[in-house]
């Protein structure tokens, strides 16, 4: 038997651009110590071959035609004969979008009982590749998998799941163009010409989500002024909390209260929708995260404060869909309302809610940019690293 453990380096999440470590231990476990003495070929374990290769595939609903020229492969699930080759997809479900070239670790490998040996396994993302997703319509699920055969025995395959996200909107030269470096600097050190692509987007993404620029929103209906709503920026990080205030002074429309919802936007392209009846020719899915409800009847001012979860798919494009956030508030508004007032003389004025009030609900949805944070504050701390298999 021999034990086969791999530790993902860095974390479990990286980027487009950036290069992805993996150390591989091959271990042989020692003989208990009561064993009889056996020969030398009958303590030796042998391996034949080893290769690592990293691979995307994309899951779709039933609704969705996935079009074949966006597979690397024709026959995805069957890439070879599973006998004598390495399928790094065999048993898998999904059509393979992104798939790097198989590097072999090793051929003829021998190990003696309580020894063991690693390899090191790294790979670059293509800057061209899509995040890791999880939709009511769309998945996209990366995976390291690490094919090996012992001598005249079948082929194991170990699978080592992985995260990968992107920085929308960033496109190439960007990262040398409008961009102020906000980060201390030391006048005695020599700066370095080159810097790898994955820092500089880090860096622009620190400049655009640190940027704090209020912007204010009138919220009428057709009866006049509901609120005034201030956002205090519009680019967020995962793992940050979204902050914005109301102003219910100076109002035409009486606000009795207020929901607001983090929301997630999946949109399918349409030229992929299958054209059967039986199918719902909705493209277009919205997911809820977290949620505020308060009530503000008779408030002049109250706020919001949002977290956004760090297991959520910042925005991102591809050809097949597109993910947008936004907030999304709905008002309960009244422009009737009929109470008794209560005069005392020490206590002051006690007002008395009415009993039954006609009220209207409107919605209103508010466009905002998600990016990743980095890789590693966005870690899940209990996110699995190490996997582990016998052979």
């Amino acid at each position: 038997m021999i034990e086969v453990s791999t530790k993902l380096i860095g974390g479990p999440i990286f980027m487009p651009g950036s290069k992805i470590g993996c150390c591989i231990t091959f271990t042989h476990p020692p003989l208990p110590s009561d064993s009889r003495s056996q020969s030398n070929d009958n303590v030796l374990e042998n391996l034949a071959w080893a290769s690592v290769q990293i691979n995307c595939l994309c899951l779709t609903n039933d609704i969705i035609n996935f079009p074949l020229d966006m597979s690397v492969t024709k026959d995805e699930r069957f890439l070879g004969n599973s006998e004598t080759s390495f399928a790094p997809c065999l048993s898998e479900h999904g059509h393979v979008v992104l798939s790097t070239k198989p590097k072999i670790l090793f051929c003829d490998v021998r190990l003696s009982p309580g020894e063991s040996k690693s390899y090191l396994y790294s790979e670059t993302l293509s800057n061209d590749a899509p995040p890791s997703y999880k939709g009511h319509l769309v998945k996209y699920a990366y995976k390291i998998t690490v094919g090996m055969q012992r001598l005249n025995c079948p082929i194991k395959l170990l699978r080592v799941p992985l995260r990968v996200v992107v920085i929308c909107g960033l496109t190439e030269g960007a990262t040398c163009e409008n961009s102020v470096d906000l980060s201390p600097s030391n006048p005695f050190i020599e700066s370095k010409d080159k810097h790898e692509e994955s820092d500089m987007a880090l860096q622009i993404l620190q400049n655009i989500t640190a940027k704090r620029s209020p912007n204010f929103y009138n919220i009428t209906n057709s009866k006049g002024k509901v609120a005034r709503f201030c956002l205090f920026k519009q680019a967020y990080r995962l793992g940050e909390d979204i902050v914005g205030t109301f102003d219910f002074e100076q109002t035409d429309v009486s606000c009795i209260e207020f929901t607001v919802s983090l929301q997630c936007e999946e949109e399918v392209n349409k030229e992929f929708i299958v054209s059967n009846p039986k199918f719902r020719k909705d493209n277009v899915s919205i997911s809820s995260y977290n949620t505020q409800h308060q009530f503000c009847a008779n408030t002049l001012k109250s706020f919001l404060q949002l977290a956004i979860p760090l297991n959520v798919t910042p925005a991102f494009n591809t050809l097949l869909v597109s993910v947008k956030w936004r907030l999304h508030f709905e008002f309960v508004t009244s422009t009737k309302e009929s109470g008794e007032r209560l005069v005392k003389t020490k206590e002051g004025s006690c007002w008395t809610g009415p009993e039954h009030i006609a009220i209207e609900t409107m919605v209103w949805d508010l466009p905002i940019h998600i990016y990743p944070s980095v890789p590693s504050t966005a870690s899940d701390p209990h996110a699995q690293t190490r996997v582990t298999i016998a052979i």
